[in-house]
């Protein structure tokens, strides 16, 4: 059975509504949509200890838009 990995986001907007989410597969990169656009996160060589455990950090690096 796989198990769903997480990661920690770091940066971007101070108010998305969860920092720590799922991620599979594992990649480089997580796209989150948030308020009609998209947050991206680049994953980092560190890790961040969480009450869910050890997380790899993905750092936010930009937003792009949604086009209508």
């Amino acid at each position: 059975m796989n198990t769903p990995l997480k990661a920690f986001l770091e940066g971007g907007p101070a108010d998305l509504p969860e920092r720590i989410v799922r991620i599979t597969p594992p990649g480089v990169e997580v796209k989150l949509p948030f308020r009609g656009g998209y947050e991206h996160f680049k994953v980092t060589p560190r890790h961040h200890d969480t009450a869910e455990g050890r997380l790899p950090v993905f750092e936010w690096t930009e937003r792009t838009a949604v086009a209508e």
